[in-house]
C-alpha cells in the first residue's frame, strides 16, 4: 500500500526566543516493511547544524534557532510504500545491543502493576504470550486522550487505568520485559480508516522474539501493525523515539500547532 503523509508543526512565541534547540527525528528508514518513494524534510526559523543516525539507528537533525525568532515551522511530506509483514519486521540491528532493550527506563520501570499484569504469560507459545499481553493491557487501561503526558510511567497509567498509545506502548514494553523479552517502543503513523487528519504520530512497541526478530503490537488497536503503518524512529521509550523534542531559553509563551494528513 502506498501512502501519502504531510506531518506540518508549528511553534510560535509571543516574545523573541534568545535561544532554541530542535531535535527531529522526522524522515522514516527504509526497512523491510518500507520502502521510501519520496521525502523532504523542511524547517524556517532554523538553522541545520549537524544529521547523524543515533545508538538506535534513527535519522536525527538538529536545528538551532537564531536569536529573535517568534515562529518555527517543520514541515515532513512524503510517499512511502508499506509492506504487510503481519508485524514483523526482521532480525535486531544497529549500534545498540539487543541487551540494552531488557533495560528498565525511567518510563518503563516495572512495579507491581506490571508484574501483576504480566504474571499470567509466564509460559507458552511465545507470539500467543505477547497477543494475550497485549490484550489484557487494552482491556485494562481504556483508551482516553487527555489523561497523561509525556512523563506519565508505564505504572502510573495502569494505575490510572486510562491513557493514550504511549502510555499502552510503555507498559507493554515494561510488562514483556519483565518476561524476558527485549523490547521497545516505535513512533510513527497509521493510516485511518475514517479520516486522513490527525492531531498526532502515532507509537506502539516491539517485542523480540528468538528466532523470528522484532514482533510489532499495536496495543491501541489490538492488531499487528500492517499495511497502515509507517515506522519513523524506535528507542528503549518514547524519549529515544519522540519525533521532535528540544530546549528554549527565556520566559515567552510557546503556541503549538499540529497538522497531520495520511491517506492512500
Amino acid at each position: 500500500m502506498r501512502l501519502k503523509i504531510s506531518h506540518s508543526t508549528q511553534y510560535s512565541y509571543d516574545a523573541p526566543v534568545p535561544y532554541a534547540l530542535q531535535r527531529i527525528r522526522l524522515c522514516p528508514p527504509p526497512a523491510q516493511t518500507q520502502e521510501i518513494i519520496s521525502w523532504q524534510l523542511d524547517v524556517l526559523g532554523a538553522d541545520e547544524e549537524v544529521r547523524f543516525f543515533d545508538q538506535f539507528g534513527n535519522d536525527t537533525r538538529l536545528y538551532s534557532v537564531p536569536s529573535g525568532s517568534t515562529l518555527i515551522s517543520i514541515t515532513a511530506r512524503g510517499e512511502i510504500e508499506v509492506r504487510d509483514t503481519a508485524g514483523v519486521t526482521g532480525p535486531h540491528s544497529g549500534y545498540a545491543p539487543l541487551w540494552l532493550f531488557k533495560q528498565a527506563t525511567p518510563l518503563t520501570q516495572p512495579g507491581a502493576l506490571t508484574a501483576e499484569i504480566a504474571a499470567p504469560f509466564t509460559s507458552g507459545n511465545d507470539i500467543e504470550r505477547l497477543h494475550g499481553l497485549s490484550n489484557a493491557i487494552r482491556d485494562r487501561v481504556a483508551y482516553r486522550v487527555g489523561t497523561t503526558d509525556a512523563a506519565t510511567t508505564a505504572e502510573e497509567a495502569l494505575e490510572r487505568g486510562e491513557g493514550v498509545c504511549q502510555d499502552h506502548s510503555h507498559i507493554f514494553i515494561a510488562s514483556a520485559r519483565e518476561l524476558g523479552f527485549p523490547a521497545r517502543y516505535v513512533s510513527g503513523y497509521l493510516m485511518l480508516n475514517e479520516t486522513t487528519e490527525q492531531a498526532a504520530t502515532h507509537a506502539w512497541a516491539e517485542a523480540h522474539i528468538a528466532g523470528l526478530g522484532w514482533v510489532g503490537f499495536d496495543v491501541s488497536n489490538g492488531i499487528s501493525p500492517d499495511g497502515r503503518y509507517v515506522r519513523l524512529a524506535t528507542g528503549r521509550d518514547y524519549r529515544d523515539a519522540m519525533p521532535i523534542s528540544g530546549i528554549r531559553l527565556g520566559q515567552a509563551q510557546e503556541l503549538l500547532e499540529v497538522h497531520i494528513t495520511v491517506e492512500q
